[in-house]
């Protein structure tokens, strides 16, 4: 068969069975495969970055999964990078697959000739031109073994068009994916590690995407009620824990974090960092704050993350999953010989701080306060909803503000958070799990830089609920230049002369999404806002395309953060919650 069947043959005997992608003069043999093989479904693209972002969101959406992108030579490869990017920073495999120009071809410029393997390899696991088509198989194999192993992440392939259509000597049937490896924690690792627990009054477990890709949720939970320590989810961790689960003790940080989270963080004697890499949005700048006072014992499955950010007080290299069925072992053990502290008291202390240091959601301003918006998606969508968002002050505040019970249930872009990404990994979220409710949230620019992969959507019929809040402003950048003492190019307004009932908010999202074949409506009353929900819903569900629910904001809004990138120092903007009708979707209901 030819090298391209090979592949495909691979493709799917390591359980792929979608794909993302654009086909172009040099990958259209890998696409002819595609086609006589079969068995591995394809999705086209409006964009190639779009086709990464999808894989990237397919992967994310069930344990298992890995997302397969496809383009062909040149600039394909590159539009891709944004895509490997994202990935390699949140730990996420995906497969990309490029076309290249013949092999004798490669050192004369030929058109849409560019070295993509050295491009990419910042950014990947591995990079790879295959030069010689037997290669492919093996090279192929050792992609899904490295995706795989130790700290997941992504490959990039790249494939000439002459290595694609030489017929090589292979057997699928006869094919097996190669074992996977991962780091194990030894015993007395663990029990060094817990050692560290019985010494403290006041320990916390941060819970990181690790965890998540570990597919060791329930054992996370297992482990915090067998102990009774509270736990504090990292953003990529988001729904390792029900948040309302009575030892969910919020998010820390200085942007995306609780009030209640970063002052039960701030009282702590101990931290156990399970799957988490210490991010700068979670720890601040401002490390003498995060550490002072307390000990921190550090479990990641890759050992360059050990004292990366700051020196741990012990660090072990394991895989999440491993780690606590140690862990729980031996607190089951402390439990049964009546050594295990009672943490009880403490673990109430942090609710407390939960029923009492919240913000306010409910105002019924016009334009609308963007907290009102994520109120009412509190009220509209469900536990099982998974929500998809990228970067912005949009993700802040629904960090802040919406509620999480399950994991996959909040699929981020949390390192890169790259403009556009929503709108695509929202396509391949939905393609993945057809089943669960999916809503996308976005800013009016991040809606805007891939806003035409809403096309894609339409055609293969990806249903979901896409939220768009719009103040025609680069919202965060604006808040961040607040420092610098400017506002520069960072407003979006203009009276549109085909709209004009939208007053400056300029480009009428309507129109552009009713154009690209989905449904939109939108929204000026707040008090509007939970009927227009329910109605895309019911559109989404009736038509099987997205439908998208923009709420007008107002034009200014700052969403508490720190202005000095210090966790210990959140600057809040707007009046806080003193009444329960302030905050009446709250986790609990305010106590005062």
């Amino acid at each position: 068969m030819t090298a391209a069947a090979a592949a495909v043959e691979i493709l799917k005997r390591e359980g792929v069975t979608q794909a993302f992608g654009v086909p172009g003069a040099a990958i259209n043999p890998f696409y002819r495969e595609l086609k006589n093989v079969g068995g591995v479904n394809h999705t086209l693209a409006r964009h190639v970055e779009g086709a990464s972002h999808m894989a990237e969101g397919y992967t994310r959406a069930k344990a298992g999964n890995i997302g397969v992108c496809i383009g062909t030579s040149g600039p394909a490869g590159t539009d891709m990078i944004t895509g490997l990017y994202s990935a390699i920073a949140d730990s996420i495999p995906i497969l990309c697959i490029t076309g290249q120009a013949p092999v004798s071809k490669l050192h004369k410029e030929d058109f849409q000739a560019v070295d993509i393997a050295s491009i990419a390899k910042p950014v990947t696991k591995a990079a790879t031109t295959v030069l010689e088509a037997a290669q492919v198989p093996g090279v192929f194999q050792q992609a899904f073994h490295l995706m795989r192993s130790g700290r997941p992440g992504p490959v990039l392939i790249d494939l000439p068009i002459d290595v694609q259509l030489t017929e090589i000597e292979f057997d699928p049937e006869t094919y097996e994916p190669l074992p996977v490896y991962q780091p194990r924690a030894t015993r007395a690792q663990a029990a060094k590690a817990l050692s560290f627990l019985l010494e403290s009054e006041r320990p916390l477990i941060v819970a990181g995407g690790g965890i998540i890709n570990a597919d060791a949720t329930d054992l996370l939970v297992e482990f915090a009620e067998l102990t009774g320590i509270p736990v504090i989810s990292t953003l990529m961790g988001w729904g390792t824990i029900p948040d309302d689960h009575e030892l969910a003790a919020g998010m820390v940080g200085v942007q995306t974090a609780h009030r209640y989270g970063n002052a039960t963080f701030l009282e702590s004697d101990f931290v156990l960092g399970i799957g988490n890499r210490w991010a700068n949005r979670h720890t601040g700048y401002n490390l003498d704050a995060y550490t002072k006072g307390r000990k921190f014992v550090h479990v990641d499955i890759e050992p360059t993350q050990l004292g990366k950010i700051f020196a741990p007080d012990y660090g072990i290299a394991s895989d999440a999953k491993a780690a606590l069925e140690l862990f729980i072992e031996i607190a089951k053990e402390l439990k049964a010989a009546g050594t295990l502290p009672d943490f009880s008291a403490w673990a109430a202390s942090a609710q407390e701080r939960k029923a009492t240091l919240q913000r306010r959601t409910h105002f019924d301003n016009v334009p609308i306060k963007p907290q009102r918006v994520y109120e009412e998606m509190n009220k509209a969508f469900g536990p099982d909803t998974r929500y998809v968002t990228t970067i912005g002050l949009s993700q802040i505040a629904a960090a802040q503000f919406l509620h999480v019970y399950k994991p996959r249930h909040w699929i981020n872009c949390g390192q890169a958070g790259p403009l556009g990404w929503t709108i695509p990994a929202a396509i391949g979220v939905a393609t993945a799990d057809p089943e669960t409710p999916v809503v996308a949230l976005s800013g009016d620019y991040d809606f805007q830089f891939m806003i035409e992969e809403l096309a894609v959507a339409a055609q293969h019929k990806v249903p979901y609920v896409h939220v768009l809040v719009n103040n025609a402003y680069l919202g965060l950048i604006r808040q961040a230049q607040g420092g610098l003492g400017i506002n520069f190019e960072v407003n979006l307004e203009f009276e549109n002369i085909n709209t004009p009932e939208i007053g400056v908010y300029g480009v009428d999202h309507v129109k552009v999404a009713e154009g690209l074949g989905v449904k939109a409506i939108r929204v000026t009353d707040p008090d509007k806002l939970g009927e227009a929900l329910e109605e895309a819903k019911k559109l989404a569900v009736e038509h099987q395309v997205p439908v998208v629910v923009e709420a007008i904001l107002e034009r200014i809004t700052n969403i508490a953060m720190s202005k000095t990138v210090d966790m210990s120092d959140v600057t809040e903007f707007e009046e806080l919650a003193t009444e329960p009708g302030h905050a009446p979707t709250a986790i609990k209901a305010l106590q005062v």
